[in-house]
This record gives structure tokens, C-alpha cells and sequence, in this order.
């Protein structure tokens, strides 16, 4: 897997499209998620997009989130949002500065409010779900 790093060295190199283009790849490259865990308990409230996220444990503890979305550029920031917190411990994510994370990709000033807005909701849901399991 491809570091967070790493993609924003790339992103911050790409102009607008093909920023755009690059986090359609993120998304294409997510884990598959089963339609039928996209259901209303998995829906990410205030989306402009549907936006599910299931999360599993592992043998472990670790987390492991399954996540989908019916648009393709919302579909790569849950990707980024993703690669800070995946199969961590959950008291590693409780401890992660995900805001923090994706600062440097400066989305709100990159993309739409639309595509934007609910990546607060996102990220409150994967704090909730460690919270859950600590």
C-alpha cells in the first residue's frame, strides 16, 4: 500500500485535473465493498454522495474499514482518509491526528464544499468505531 506520503508527493506535483484524475485512482484501488453492507447503518451521515463505511476487526484488534461511495472523486478522499487510520489498533486511531493527515492535500481549497463537507462526518464515525473497541 502506498503511503500518504507518498501520494502527496504526487498530488502536490499534479495540476487540478489531474489531481482529480489521481483521486478517482485512489478510490478505484479500495477494497471491493459488498452491496449488502451498504445499507442505512453504514451510510455516513451529511454526504453530498452516499458514503458507506463498515468497520471489521481483525485477530489482532486491529481496525479494517471497509468503505464505498457512489461518486468517484468522494470515493478517493475516503481513500486518503483510509490509509491514515487502516488496520491500526483502535487506541492508535483514538491517538491519530486525521485532520492533521490530510492537511497538506488542502482539500477544502482543492474541491467543491459539496465533495468536502462530509469528511467530518467520516472521520467522527472511525473516532466513534475505536472509541467503541478501546
Amino acid at each position: 500500500m502506498t503511503s500518504l506520503s507518498d501520494i502527496h508527493d504526487e498530488y502536490d506535483f499534479l495540476d487540478a485535473d489531474d489531481r482529480y484524475r489521481l483521486l478517482i485512482d485512489l478510490g478505484r484501488a479500495l477494497e471491493p465493498m459488498p452491496d449488502a453492507l451498504k445499507a442505512d447503518t453504514t451510510l455516513v451521515r451529511g454526504c453530498s454522495a452516499s458514503v458507506w463505511v463498515y468497520p471489521t476487526r481483525r485477530e489482532d484488534g486491529a481496525l479494517h474499514f471497509l468503505a464505498d461511495s457512489n461518486a468517484a472523486i468522494t470515493k478517493g478522499i475516503i481513500a486518503l482518509v483510509l490509509l491514515t487510520v487502516q488496520d491500526q489498533l483502535p487506541a492508535t486511531i483514538a491517538e491519530t491526528d486525521i485532520e492533521a493527515s490530510l492537511a497538506p492535500f488542502d482539500l477544502k481549497n482543492q474541491l467543491s464544499s459539496n465533495r468536502t463537507q462530509g469528511i467530518p462526518n467520516m472521520i467522527a464515525l472511525i473516532r466513534e468505531t475505536a472509541a467503541r473497541y478501546i
